[in-house]
């Protein structure tokens, strides 16, 4: 066992062993000898804990020795005249403690329901959320306050990869250092008792805020709470560095656009373990911004780290981009589980983003899906988003000039992997002739199908067809190593290839 995460008053941990997100039986967890409760999943939160003391933790047969961190004050938001009953507004309240709280400090919030505009954290600092309470966001847009774009230099603002005016969250934190949110509680964005979801593509007023917002920070750990039903992406991490989010829910309605999970975006040091997300979107993307904002600030998203996770529901488990300009390096998940998702593993470029940074060393391994309709996609042709993917120079197949517009995309690693139910095709990996994937390695990998299920395409470009129950297909890959993969009678031939510079097969 080892501990993830450490506050006054709550602590994280993971389990070491090889199962994806479950531990293999239920087991029970013990404090100091007393029974806190059973528990079957392999990271899990334990609250209430006094600041500065010692514990020990037993759980499914291993035992682990922490002392909480200190705390230089502890005030109760209570105390600053929030009501907690749901109605009336509390902003100031929680404005009022931060302010007031000092380096170093817990700001508590007891059981109730907190309606609120927008909070903006501080550097060391503690949110500690009881269980019970909920933070529930505001439905009128006009008493949000706005982040600019750009204001001189300065970037506060962003949408899509973009430098652009948007809403404040109702957690945000600009350029704050040593952070934690913590507590068990819910930080509900109340997005559906609003107008958030409609016309969602339009911009009104400002484009639309997420659920937390962290902003050019470092050192932020955020561990226990439930974040749910929010205006846009639950969590968007954004030029953040040595980034925590552990044993999370993230929870939001499905089917609805640009409802992602968490959206590390142009960051260095991202960690995601023992969070569960179920959305209307991508449970987790990985960005690095358009190719004008990779042209001025040349900074890719790395060193991410994704374990003991549970996707469900999303159009992809973990894609990366589609604004991937800046690049995205160093991405390794594990032990992780998908259930229900469009997708498992899901690149999205085209031309024109561009090779200022490349996307390279991406691996997966000891990873279960059931029942995601492509497992695997690299698809350098993705057409979604504003109207250049509808261009003739996005989906044409012809092989065109490379130049800075041509995006790169490098080496995938997958193993350890075990993929059932799956209903279009195991994979399929769509490089440009001019730029092709650098090299695609599955080992110890096995899919079977679901042979109910309908016919669809395996990812979105132009120039498609419906497929079902078919096998791996790559286009236009330099590489393609495929050690013990077993593809349980697929329609057509288990492996395609076309454009392949090298393709070796080993049993």
């Amino acid at each position: 066992m080892r501990i993830l995460a450490l506050s006054p008053r709550s602590a994280c941990f993971e389990l070491e062993n090889s199962t994806p997100y479950f531990a293999p039986e239920n087991f029970a967890i013990t404090l100091n000898g007393e029974h806190v409760r059973d528990e079957v999943k392999n990271v899990f939160t334990l609250l209430g804990l006094l600041p500065d003391s010692q514990y020990t933790v037993c759980a499914a047969g291993q035992s682990f020795t922490f002392k909480t961190v200190a705390e230089s004050a502890f005030f109760n938001v209570r105390d600053f005249n929030a009501s907690g009953d749901g109605v009336h507004d509390d902003t100031s309240a929680f404005v009022a403690a931060i302010a007031c709280l000092p380096e170093g400090g817990t700001l508590y919030v007891p059981k109730g329901t907190y309606l609120l505009k927008p909070i903006f954290l501080k550097s060391d600092m503690t949110l500690y959320i009881e269980e019970g309470a909920t933070l529930l966001g505001r439905t009128e847009r006009e008493g949000y306050p706005t982040l600019p774009g750009l204001i001189g230099d300065i970037n506060l603002g962003t949408w899509q990869g973009e430098e652009d005016t948007c809403f404040a969250s109702l957690i945000t934190a600009y350029g704050v250092k040593n952070v934690t949110i913590t507590g068990g509680g819910i930080i509900d964005g109340n997005a559906p008792q609003g107008d958030w979801y409609v016309n969602h593509r339009v911009k009104r007023i400002a484009w639309r805020p997420r659920g937390m917002f962290f902003n050019r920070c470092s050192g932020v750990t955020v561990f226990g709470l439930t974040v749910k039903d929010t205006p846009s992406w639950n969590i968007h991490p954004y030029f953040c560095n040595d980034v925590k989010l552990y044993s999370l829910g993230l929870y939001n309605p499905a089917g609805m656009p640009t409802t992602d999970g968490i959206d590390p975006d142009t960051c260095d040091g991202v960690e995601i373990v023992g969070v569960e997300i179920s959305v209307g979107d991508d449970c987790i993307a990985i960005k690095s911004g358009t190719i004008e904002q990779a042209k001025k600030y040349k900074k890719p998203c790395r060193n991410i780290i994704i374990r003991n996770c549970c996707m469900r529901n999303g159009h992809g488990g973990v894609v990366l981009g589609s604004e991937l300009s800046g690049g995205i390096e160093n991405v390794t998940v594990s032990q992780c589980f998908f259930e229900g998702t469009d997708r498992g593993l899901r690149i999205k470029t085209r031309r024109g983003r561009g090779r200022i940074g490349i996307t390279d060393n991406i691996e997966f391994s000891d990873i279960v899906m059931k029942g995601v309709k492509v497992p695997f996609v690299v698809n350098m042709y993705y057409n979604m988003g504003d109207n250049t993917g509808h261009t003739e120079y996005v989906y044409t197949t012809e092989k065109l000039p490379v130049d800075d517009r041509t995006p790169y995309v490098g080496r995938f690693t997958f193993k350890n992997m075990h993929c059932t139910d799956v209903e279009y095709c195991a994979g399929a990996f769509y490089g440009l002739p001019e730029s092709p994937i650098g090299g695609v390695a599955f080992e110890n990998v096995s899919f079977t199908y679901n042979r109910d299920a309908e016919a669809g395409y395996p990812d979105m470009k132009e120039i498609n067809k419906k497929v079902k129950n078919e096998g791996l297909y790559f286009e236009f890959v330099d590489s393609v190593h495929l050690k013990n993969v077993s593809i349980s009678q697929p329609c057509g031939e288990a492996v395609v290839t076309e454009g392949v510079g090298e393709i070796v097969e080993e049993k």
